[in-house]
């Protein structure tokens, strides 16, 4: 997996939008968009309920999280 597409998933996450993220990660959005496209495709489950502009996590996406900023900490202690 990715790690620059666990990256923006976290950001989109904590950020609570595609866009946001995508300032913050100084990509666009359609970047963000694309990546976590990518993301769910590859786990083959859908990891936010999007609602116009809105999103929020699935019950999976919050499973996905947890192990993301897991695996996101362990990789910056072994640095």
């Amino acid at each position: 997996m990715d790690t620059n597409v666990l990256k923006t998933f976290i950001a989109v996450c904590e950020y609570s939008g595609f866009s946001a993220a995508a300032k913050e990660l100084g990509y666009t959005q359609s970047t963000d968009s694309s990546q976590i496209k990518q993301l769910e495709k590859e786990l083959g489950v859908r990891l936010f309920d999007r609602y116009y502009h809105k999103i929020n996590l699935t019950e999976k996406g919050v499973l996905v999280l947890q192990q993301a900023r897991k695996d996101r900490k362990s990789t910056r202690l072994n640095s």
